[in-house]
C-alpha cells in the first residue's frame, strides 16, 4: 500500500472541490510546500482546512474519488480522516467563522481560534495555486504541538526560503 500522497493526488483532490467551489485551505507539510512552490519531501497525508458548512459536500466528493471516513476515538465531526483503498489520507479540519472572520474550531466552551490572517496564504501544489495558512500561522502551528523531526525540517524550509529566523525551540 501506497502511503505517500503525492503532489498529482492533491491536485486530484483540490480539483474536486473547485468544480463545486469550495474554498480550501492547504494546512501541514503540503501548506509548505505549497508556500515554497516545490515539494521539499514526501508526504502520508495531505491536511486541510474547510468550513463546516462544506463538511456534507466535503465527504461527498471525497466518496466520488474513492475516500471513506475513517473511524477513530479521537475524531470528530470537525476533525476527521479520509482515505482511500491505496493509503492515501486525507486529515479534515472543520471550522466556522466568526464576525470578526476569525476561524472558530470545536464547541463554544473549548473552542480554538485561528485568526483571520492565518487564512490568507497562497501557493502553488503541482503547478496548481492553491489557498493555505499563510506563512506566518504556518510557523506558529508548528509551535503548538509535540515537535516531530518533520516540523523542524518544515520549518527550517520555510525560514530559510523566506529569510526568517528560525524559532528558538528549533535552534536546539
Amino acid at each position: 500500500m501506497n502511503k505517500e500522497m503525492t503532489a498529482k493526488d492533491v491536485v486530484k483532490v483540490i480539483g474536486a472541490f473547485k468544480k463545486d467551489v469550495i474554498d480550501v485551505w492547504i494546512d501541514g507539510g503540503w501548506g509548505i510546500d505549497a508556500l515554497i512552490g516545490d515539494q521539499t519531501r514526501i508526504h502520508e497525508d495531505l491536511d486541510i482546512v474547510v468550513q463546516e458548512k462544506d463538511v456534507p459536500k466535503i465527504k461527498e466528493l471525497l466518496n466520488d474519488e474513492g475516500y471513506k471516513v475513517l473511524r477513530r476515538d479521537d475524531l470528530t465531526e470537525n476533525y476527521f480522516h479520509m482515505a482511500d483503498n491505496n493509503g492515501h489520507e486525507v486529515d479534515v479540519t472543520a471550522i466556522h467563522f466568526d464576525e470578526n472572520g476569525d476561524g472558530i474550531f470545536g464547541p463554544v466552551e473549548n473552542n480554538e481560534m485561528n485568526p483571520h490572517d492565518s487564512f490568507n496564504g497562497e501557493g502553488i501544489i503541482g503547478g496548481q495555486k492553491v489557498k493555505c495558512v499563510s506563512l506566518e500561522y504556518a510557523i506558529k502551528f508548528k509551535l503548538d504541538h509535540e515537535i516531530a523531526k518533520h516540523d523542524s525540517e518544515d520549518v527550517g524550509v520555510l525560514c530559510k526560503k523566506f529569510g526568517l529566523e528560525l524559532p528558538e525551540i528549533y535552534q536546539k
